[in-house]
């Protein structure tokens, strides 16, 4: 992420809404994106407390539609797909042979026979060509089409997201089940509601054309207003998702690391017939991994970031995938890679920060959780 974003960069509808606000922009993925607006702190417990406002237009949407959709999209995904009713969505993967990651994606049934893959934004175009051949491979009646230009793409989320939503919005969403959606109107304009996010609260993600992307995000912080509702950066947004124990693909999550690394077996539909990646990820499950992810506070005053060497000894061992002191729950926190040996909760790591060394603790994940239904059987989280 670069704090100096250059004139090449490519901006969302709402850009001149940003700066307009007074937001701090930064390149993300090959966009000029706002990073903060009043300040990560701040923004961040707006969303833990009430409720924030987060453009994610930045994000890629891939269509793939046809009588044989559904054999190519279980192909191409860890997850069972077949499970999934029209309405309904999935935390997913896409990966290579060695079943590491290409992308983490969440999987949208609009209708019997067309899918919504949403990727993530500097991963669009590999994600689109790796698809297309895949349904080319997989063959039968399937068309790919990269749709990330036909939507902007809106994330409210917090305690508050739902009454502010309901002010303007004709989908019912006291209806709307965790990681389903449904089409309805927001401030007038055409949109999907879906109940999804990548912070740990509740919250909805909206599907909107551009042209409309202004005019709702003006009507949905007005609705909020009297509730505190805040708009809110990426920066808010990476404290939120570790707090609630998501990974990031770039940090957690890459094309060197697997699905049982990440510890993210339960996003592996072990029992369906075939998917990209499946008899890497079986061998490794059978013999088990030598290495895997692990959530971690430190114990010593220090914050550990990404990058930063867990050390056995006097030699790295592991690497801190990420690292932050989290403005709500006021501990130092992140995920690191480390020997499978290192991985039980309790296990004492020492990380190198900045030539000191400091101890922490690994401890289960998430970090935070809030009261909330059961997780539905097609799955959540992921990264964007």
């Amino acid at each position: 992420m670069s704090s100096s974003p250059s004139a090449d960069l490519k901006r969302t509808p709402l850009h001149a809404r940003h700066l307009a606000a007074g937001a701090r922009m930064v390149d993300f993925g090959g966009w000029e994106m706002p990073v903060q607006y009043s300040g990560i702190g701040d923004e961040h417990m707006a969303v833990r407390t009430r409720a924030g406002l987060f453009d994610v237009s930045h994000m890629g949407q891939i269509e793939i539609a046809g009588h044989d959709a559904l054999a190519a999209v279980q192909r191409m995904t860890t997850n069972d797909v077949a499970r999934l009713a029209e309405g309904q969505i999935q935390y997913s993967a896409l990966t290579t042979p060695a079943g590491t990651f290409i992308d983490d994606v969440l999987v949208y049934r609009w209708a019997e026979f067309h899918y919504l893959l949403v990727v993530n934004a500097g991963n669009i175009r590999k994600a689109a060509q790796w698809i297309s051949a895949q349904a080319t491979e997989s063959g039968g009646d399937v068309a790919v089409v990269n749709a990330s230009a036909r939507y902007a793409l809106l994330a409210l989320q917090g305690p508050a997201a739902g009454s502010i939503l309901s002010e303007i919005c004709t989908v019912d969403l006291e209806s709307l089940k965790y990681y389903r959606f449904a089409p309805g109107e927001v401030a007038g304009a055409r949109a999907m509601v879906s109940r999804t996010g990548y912070t740990g609260e509740d919250g909805f993600e909206i599907f909107l054309q551009p042209a409309q992307a202004t005019r709702v995000w003006d009507a949905i912080l007005l609705a909020g207003a009297e509730a505190g509702i805040a708009p809110c950066g990426l920066g808010a947004r990476d404290t939120l998702r570790l707090e609630a124990g998501m990974r990031l693909y770039g940090n957690e999550m890459d094309e060197t690391v697997s699905v049982l690394e990440a510890g993210l077996d339960w996003i592996v539909g072990w029992d369906k017939a075939t998917f990209v990646g499946q008899e890497a990820l079986q061998a490794q499950r059978a013999r088990g991994i030598e290495r895997g992810l692990v959530a971690f506070e430190m114990t010593d005053r220090a914050i550990a970031r990404h990058g930063y060497p867990v050390l056995r000894g006097d030699v790295p061992c592991g690497v801190v995938t990420s690292g932050t002191q989290t403005p709500f729950l006021q501990k130092a926190i992140g995920f690191a890679m480390v020997p499978a040996e290192l991985r039980a909760p309790g296990q004492e790591l020492i990380i190198d920060v900045r030539g000191r060394r400091a101890a922490a603790r690994v401890v289960a994940e998430p970090f935070y959780k809030r009261a909330r239904p059961a997780r539905p059987a097609a799955g959540p989280t992921r990264s964007e």
